[in-house]
């Protein structure tokens, strides 16, 4: 089934000074209002609810065990399946059980199985330790027993660290999985490790994201499946083409979070490589941040720095969904040559403050306070400067802030771990500027 196109806007200042070498643009990607049909979808998409069953979970906060809360998400999230998708829920402690269907393959969603599926997750009891590389091993084996020729998609909670496996079996394992299926990360409470989730939903081009009390799951296990629910099209990639002697310095999202696609880049042809995106909606739109180092010219030179392309695989080859074109033009007007795209100085400036960010957490917790200071007014600054103000709103909540303008703060002598860790998952997220 042909796909409809998707719009391709390049963003960026053209001209660059004598001899001038990097090419800088923003590129969005918006999909059409209509993509491909939900029933043609469906054929092959999969869902794996993957439940951390541990102990801990068990431990009470609230009226409510972080168990019973879990089981009742489960249940929502999979009241939203649509009829026809695969789906499976893997139940995670120390190994990796199937909970539904109970013979590790995939069922079919309709009422029956759904009905059938609650009743299994409304047997889950805690224990056990936590080896998230294991459970991701099992979801990756179930998937790979299912013709998914659409989108394949997890959704995985925990409340604790990853204690019984080594970092290196976890990282194995999300190599598997690279590619094979994507994967949302929520961490219940605040005894997880924001570094592993990230880890996890980087690689397999998801989300994270910490949910501070356990009665919040069920709504933002709705919110999660009705986001995958309304993908239509899967395994989607931009196509960066530059022509010989130029080099792609670095490929990035920008928006609506910051991903660093670079170091993921996959030779599709001469002079040409893919970057993952991962499955699309319906009027859906996202930035990605293109940098190009093309050959030094003289006054007056114009080049085709690069193409962008965002294309999916068919039975008949890659299909380009649409395409934009990004130039140089070499100049020795200085006024035209440093005016900085509006577009790229903003999303350079939303990089930097997720980068900030993160580096001035680790520095608090490392007792470094000059160094957690200055990353974090630096944080405030940029957060002003764009109108990030979620991202102002969380920092608030880790330092005083003095003065946002110049950055000038004070860090808090005592800042409550959801909150430092609401700011941490939640750093890469940005806002859009007007085109």
């Amino acid at each position: 089934m042909s796909q409809p196109d998707f719009s391709v806007d390049v963003f960026q200042n053209e001209y660059i000074p004598e001899g001038g070498r990097d090419v800088n643009a923003v590129v969005t990607v918006t999909s059409p209002d209509t993509v491909a049909a939900a029933a043609a979808a469906d054929l092959g998409a999969a869902e794996i609810i993957i439940i951390d069953c541990s102990g801990s979970m068990g431990g009470t906060d609230g009226s409510r065990t972080k168990m019973a809360e879990a089981r009742s998400a489960t249940a929502a999230a999979v009241d939203v399946i649509r009829d026809g998708v695969a789906f499976a829920v893997i139940a995670g402690t120390h190994k990796a059980l199937p909970v539904f269907p109970g013979d590790g393959s995939l069922a079919v969603a309709d009422p029956r199985t759904r009905e059938a599926a609650k009743r299994a997750v409304a047997n889950l009891r805690a224990g056990g330790g936590t080896a998230i590389g294991q459970w991701l091993r099992l979801a990756h084996q179930l998937f790979a027993s299912y013709p998914a020729a659409g989108l394949r998609h997890a959704i995985l909670l925990t409340d604790g660290k990853n204690e019984h496996e080594t970092a290196a079996q976890l990282d194995a394992a999300i190599r598997l999985c690279d590619g094979a299926f994507s994967c949302d990360c929520r961490g219940v409470g605040v005894d997880w490790e924001v570094g592993e989730l990230r880890r996890v939903s980087t690689a397999l081009l998801g989300t994270v994201d910490i949910v501070p009390d356990p009665a919040g799951l069920a709504d933002d296990f709705t919110a999660m499946m009705q986001t995958a629910m309304g993908k239509q099209v899967a395994d989607v990639a931009l196509r960066v083409w530059t022509p010989r002697q130029a080099t792609v310095r670095f490929v990035k999202q920008v928006a609506p979070t910051v991903e660093d696609l670079t170091g993921r880049r996959v030779q599709s042809g001469p002079q040409a490589g893919d970057y993952p995106t991962g499955a699309w909606g319906a009027s859906e739109s996202r930035d990605y941040h293109v940098c190009v180092e093309v050959p030094p010219a003289a006054v007056g030179q114009e080049m085709l720095a690069g193409r962008v392309s965002l294309v999916i695989s068919s039975p008949s080859g890659p299909q380009v969904l649409g395409q934009g074109l990004v130039r140089a033009i070499w100049t020795d007007d200085e006024a035209l040559s440093t005016r900085i795209n509006s577009q790229v100085a903003h999303y350079t400036g939303q990089a930097e403050l997720a980068q900030v960010i993160q580096e001035g957490l680790e520095a608090r917790k490392e007792g470094d306070e000059e160094t957690a200071t200055a990353k974090l007014g630096r944080a405030v600054a940029l957060a002003q400067r764009s109108g990030n103000a979620d991202t102002a709103n969380l920092l608030a909540k880790v330092v005083d802030v003095v003065d946002a303008a110049t950055g000038t703060v004070r860090l808090k002598k005592k800042v409550e771990d959801a909150d430092e860790m609401a700011l941490d998952t939640r750093s890469t997220k940005t806002v859009r500027t007007k085109k």
